[in-house]
């Protein structure tokens, strides 16, 4: 069940983007940058919402439009989250890995985002989904991240009704009536990740 890093294009689109995206940003998108070649990770704007084509079937199921599968699953500290106990609330569900790069250099923008947006009811889950690694292997990575937002065990049946593909990361915004109003498969750029974020909460407002 080991799925594979989802690593689109190289450096020099990263730069493209850089360029076009302007320069408010730059300080974060630099750091990330650093941290993405420190790891020998190519960060590469993922296409959402709605100009995207199709989603490919390797990249998962689209569920754009549909409702979030429900699941119940165990936090690393032994708590039970379920996603239907969360509606009323913009939900992001993240399934990553800890050998996933992209992965590590994302989750420290939902925690920022989780915190920015909290009191717009905003939640953030990571979803680790991999075989061969303990909570506690777990745990010592998402420390090196410093991520705070509850991590949860996912198992095959959650992953198989998200319909996940062969890729990770993947992430799916949800709404406050539990719909799936974008999703992400690969690792967006920080300013793609709070405008779909932003849509997401508008949504919820509606």
């Amino acid at each position: 069940m080991l799925r594979r890093v989802l690593v689109a294009g190289g450096i020099a689109l990263v730069l493209a983007v850089l360029v076009t995206a302007g320069i408010h940003n730059l300080r974060d998108r630099r750091a990330a940058m650093q941290q993405a070649a420190a790891q020998h990770v190519d960060l590469t704007p993922v296409a959402s919402g709605d100009a995207a084509d199709a989603i490919p079937p390797e990249l998962g199921r689209d569920l754009r439009g549909k409702a979030a599968p429900d699941f119940t699953l165990t936090t690393l500290d032994g708590r039970h989250i379920q996603l239907a106990d969360l509606k009323g609330k913009t939900v992001i569900v993240n399934f990553w890995a800890t050998y996933c790069g992209p992965c590590r250099v994302e989750m420290p923008w939902f925690e920022e985002f989780g915190k920015k947006y909290a009191n717009d009811k905003l939640v953030v889950l990571g979803l680790n989904y991999e075989d061969g690694v303990t909570r506690d292997d777990v745990a010592k990575a998402v420390k090196k991240t410093g991520v705070t937002y509850p991590i949860l065990m996912a198992d095959d049946k959650t992953a198989k009704a998200f319909g996940l593909g062969d890729y990770l990361p993947v992430t799916y915004y949800v709404d406050a009536k539990g719909e799936v109003v974008d999703q992400s498969p690969g690792a967006p750029t920080k300013d793609q990740m709070e405008a779909t974020i932003k849509k997401a909460i508008a949504r919820s407002q509606s």
